[in-house]
Parts: structure tokens; sequence; C-alpha cells
């Protein structure tokens, strides 16, 4: 009797294999792609008031297949692991479609209307899956995020050494601007873009023709030191997501070249300088040979004679 636990690892193998085969092919990522854009087309239909009451029921069926067809989805890519379920979680975008799909069947985020239309939404995004640049984007944005906390605090304290200094200087001439704390702040912000720049100098030049040197080292820091130190981070960070999404080419290990393959220019050269060397000593030792006395060639062999008779 054959034992059922022998046949698992064997049934485990033949799913995984046949749900790989699905998942792996074109036209699966091709529908699923299609999918994504549909639901992502029907949100949008559903945001006019009058389309969605008149066919709300129609649109509630859609959705329905829409679950239905991604809980599908995230089944065959699970059945694709079944010899390595672990192997399943590691990958985050596996994580990510997973919650995606599985928070639409608890039913206190059921109950909520706007969370289910965010969750709806977040369905969207699993089109970077099949688009490799949108995808290399959002990691270098998600690798690039503890560089952008770095550069909002910098950002931060140096708004708040300017606003301070506003404030000190022109709260008195120019409270609209710098009356307060928050409004030294509001005002550095949206100068920090350059939007109103030309006015606030002029502003500033009334009061005092010093404050030229106020708003020069501020949008020179501001504007230009910081947001080059941030388009830096954003950058390296393209670059570090990038090397992440190529395959990873491991060296192939030298291989022996075989006997009759052609040698490179110079070890050729060499070699044929060597033979020819070893074919002039072997010609000059025959002429010797043969200039030598008969004689001595006799006492030469001689003993050899004698050592092989006894």
């Amino acid at each position: 009797m054959t034992d059922p636990a022998a046949h698992t690892p064997r049934r485990r193998r033949a799913v995984a294999g046949r749900c790989r085969e699905i998942t792996e092919a074109r036209w699966f990522a091709a529908l699923v792609f299609c999918l994504i854009l549909a639901n992502a087309a029907v949100l949008g239909v559903e945001t006019y008031s009058g389309l969605a009451e008149r066919w709300h029921l129609a649109l509630r069926t859609v959705e329905y297949s829409f679950l239905a067809a991604f809980t599908v989805e995230i089944l065959l890519r699970a059945g694709a692991h079944a010899e390595r379920p672990a192997a399943f979680f590691r990958d985050p975008w596996n994580l990510f479609d997973l919650t995606v799909v599985l928070f639409a069947f608890l039913p206190f985020l059921r109950e909520n209307g706007t969370v289910l239309r965010l969750l709806r939404l977040a369905r969207v995004l699993r089109a970077a899956r099949f688009l490799p640049q949108l995808r290399v984007v959002l990691v270098a944005v998600g690798r690039s995020l503890p560089g952008t906390v770095s550069f909002l605090l910098v950002g931060g304290l140096l708004l708040y050494l300017y606003a301070m200094v506003g404030w000190i200087c022109f709260s008195d001439s120019d409270p609209e601007h710098f009356g307060s704390l928050g409004r030294a702040i509001l005002t550095l912000f949206l100068l920090m873009t350059l939007d109103g720049l030309g006015d606030a100098v002029r502003a500033g030049l009334e009061i005092s023709r010093w404050s030229i040197l106020y708003y020069a080292s501020y949008v020179l820091f501001a504007s230009f030191v910081l947001v080059n130190v941030l388009i830096g981070v954003v950058i390296t960070s393209l670059d570090e997501a990038r090397s992440m999404e190529e395959p990873a080419e491991s060296p192939e290990p030298a291989r022996p070249a075989p006997a009759d393959a052609p040698l490179p220019n110079a070890d050729a050269i060499v070699l044929r300088e060597r033979v020819a060397a070893a074919r002039r000593a072997l010609d000059d030792l025959e002429r010797a040979l043969a200039a030598a006395p008969v004689e001595h060639t006799a006492t030469a062999l001689a003993p050899a004679s004698r050592t092989r008779t006894d």
C-alpha cells in the first residue's frame, strides 16, 4: 500500500508547475494588465453621480467580477510557489497584491465606503508589476525616503532660521508676510519655488538695502543647494533601483580551451619561435653526431653493450 504522504511533494510539484506555466505566460500578464486598466476606467465612471445612479447594479456586478478575477490571479501566483510557500511572501509585490485583495473581503472595511474606494484605487498601482520602468520608479521613490527625510529636516531647520531672522528684521515693516513665525515660514516656503521673488525683493529694498543679502542667501541655499541635493538623492536611488531590477549576471567560470583552438596572436608567435629554435638545435645535434669519428662513437657505445650483456 502506497503512502499518501509520499505523493504530496509530487502533487505540489505538479500544481506549482501548472500554475507557473499560466502565470509566466504573456497572455496572462496582458489579461491582468487589461483588467487593471478596466478597473481604473470603472472607478472613473463612478465619479459621475448620474452614471453611478443609473448603472448602480451593473457597476456593482462589474466590481464583484474584478474582485473575483484578481482573487483567482493571486491564488494562481500563490499556487506557483506551492513547493516553497515562503518564497511567495518574500516578494514585496506579492504581499502588496495579497493585501489589496484580502482587505476587500474584510467586513468592517467593506462597510466603510471611503476605505473601500481607496483599496480599489490601490489596485491601479498593481500595474507597476507589468511595467518595468514604472516599477523602477516606484522602488526608487521608496529607497529615496530616508534621504528625503534628512532633506526635510535640513530644509525645516533652514526655514526656521530664516523665518526667525525675517521676523526680527521685517515684522514691524511688513507684518503681512513676517508678522509671525508662521507667516514668515509660509512666505519663505513660497519663495523656495521662486514664485513672487521679485515682489518680495522690491518690498525688502523699500525697508532696507541690506535685505538683498537676506533674500539672495536664502534663494541660494533653499532653491539651489537643497533642491539639487534632493535631486541627487532621487537620482542615486533611481540607479540603485535599476541595478536591483536588472538580473544579477554571475560571471561564468573560465573553461579550458580545446586543444585545436587557435591561440592568440602573441602566444602563437612565441610558440613558433620556440619550435623553430628547437628544430635548429636538433639539426645542429645531428650534424655534430654525423661529423664525430666512428671510433669515438663505438667507444661510447661499448660500455652500454657490456652492461646489456651482463
